[in-house]
């Protein structure tokens, strides 16, 4: 279950975001999309009720885009809009990944560039052209990550998770935690938005994204040569981000294929190790 806010202009299109952002749970697994109910909240006294049936329109169009169905929902009224899904997924017990599974040798792959949360906090801020910003934030935080669950059943991977506000960094080191490693990052391979870099450099952060990486500084050692930019931009708080998969060294051409045959972006960012001290993650330029 996930919902929130909006953090795009166009009611249609955060419903379509808020939506694929849940059903991003599922996916991480190897799931399918089963049912899906909505959750809803909405000042109905105060706003016409036209743009809650354009948010429910954009969440229903990317559930029937998973496949799933709508099962019904909740409604209340409140001061402030939000929406998002509880999603019921099906997984094959025998082919589903989680947190903990990533293994020394395996390589990482990221499905969606960083940088979402740096145009979510510059729409809302109304700086730079904000036409363009929603539109490349609805062009990635509204992609469904079914691309991703297809690969981890199709090969079986046992490691994966999708990246939202906890950021890229954040995420891995849940990962990395929970399957007592250490991650190994090329930050100079992780894919992030030009858009967003260049909004990061005038200081367009979203607060939660240095609370990440505040709070991930003891157990991450960032390479002293690595960009200012990119290192805050790893931690960057996402909204519907992409999926990390983690699978061994000789998937990797196998893997890439399927993802870019099914136009997703398939970029390896690192690499898995032995854990070796107390830092789980190593950040390198």
């Amino acid at each position: 279950m996930d919902f929130f806010t909006p953090i795009v202009n166009s009611p249609y299109h955060f419903g379509q975001i808020a939506a694929a952002n849940a059903l991003s749970d599922v996916y991480a697994m190897g799931g399918v999309p089963y049912a899906a109910m909505n959750i809803v909240a909405f000042p109905a006294k105060k706003l016409d009720k036209s743009i809650l049936r354009d948010i429910l329109q954009g969440g229903q169009d990317k559930i029937d885009e998973s496949g799933a169905v709508m099962a019904g929902g909740h409604s209340v009224e409140d001061e402030e809009i939000k929406y998002g899904l509880s999603v019921s997924g099906i997984v094959d017990v025998d082919k589903y990944a989680s947190n903990s599974g990533l293994v020394p040798g395996d390589i990482l792959i990221l499905t969606k560039p960083l940088g979402t949360g740096v145009l979510a906090t510059a729409l809302k801020a109304e700086f730079g052209d904000v036409h363009a910003l929603e539109a490349e934030l609805v062009r990635w935080a509204g992609r469904l990550n079914a691309g991703g669950g297809q690969a981890i059943r199709k090969f079986g991977l046992k490691a994966a998770t999708d990246i939202t506000g906890f950021g890229l960094g954040g995420h891995l080191l849940e990962m990395a935690r929970a399957s007592h490693v250490l991650v190994e990052i090329d930050s100079g391979k992780v894919p992030i938005l030009e858009s967003a870099r260049e909004l990061a450099a005038m200081g367009m952060i979203p607060a939660g994204s240095f609370a990440n990486k505040h709070f991930c500084r003891s157990l991450v050692d960032i390479d002293p040569g690595t960009d200012q930019i990119t290192a805050d931009l790893l931690f960057d708080a996402q909204t519907s981000g992409g999926l990390v998969l983690g699978l061994p060294a000789e998937m990797e051409t196998r893997v890439r294929e399927l993802l870019h045959s099914l136009g997703d972006m398939a970029e390896t960012i690192g690499r898995v190790s032995d854990r070796r001290g107390d830092k789980v993650i190593r950040i390198n330029a």
